[in-house]
């Protein structure tokens, strides 16, 4: 059997960016678009997607279910580590004295850093304790809607 590993990722990629989209996210592929979407006022949480397991099976899922709640920040945002290299860039140099992750979440108020879920707490959790996690930040940072 010969596989086309170029055109198997571009699939992942695509459902990745895909889910995404779906679940209410404006996805940023440029430094332009994320200097606009993260000067907005209000919260906004940033989703650095990635095509590891732990973005597939836990980080995009609770960036799905995360959302349905009484707090929710005003914007959705997702970069895409890997594929959109100059807006993950841009957008991690918002996150100061956080270290590059993906997948991870970070969470900002009037365009500076609130907090982020970084992939050391998401990767060998359920998508639920991240969902928690973000809800709590939520709580914490976001008005009711």
């Amino acid at each position: 059997m010969n596989i086309d590993f170029n055109l198997f990722m571009n699939d992942v990629v695509r459902q990745a960016r895909e889910d995404m989209v779906e679940a209410g996210y404006t996805q940023l592929t440029s430094a332009e678009e994320v200097d606009k979407a993260l000067s907005k006022k209000g919260t906004t949480l940033v989703m650095i997607n990635s095509v590891c397991g732990c973005a597939g099976g836990i980080a995009r899922p609770a960036a799905l279910h995360a959302v349905h709640y009484d707090k929710r920040p005003d914007h959705l945002v997702t970069v895409f580590a890997g594929q959109d290299k100059e807006a993950t860039e841009r957008a991690r140099s918002y996150f100061t004295n956080y270290p590059p992750s993906s997948p991870s979440f970070a969470l900002l108020k009037d365009g500076e850093i609130c907090t982020m879920v970084e992939r050391h707490e998401i990767e060998g959790y359920d998508p639920a304790a991240v969902v928690l996690k973000l809800q709590q930040a939520f709580d914490q940072y976001c008005e009711e809607i």
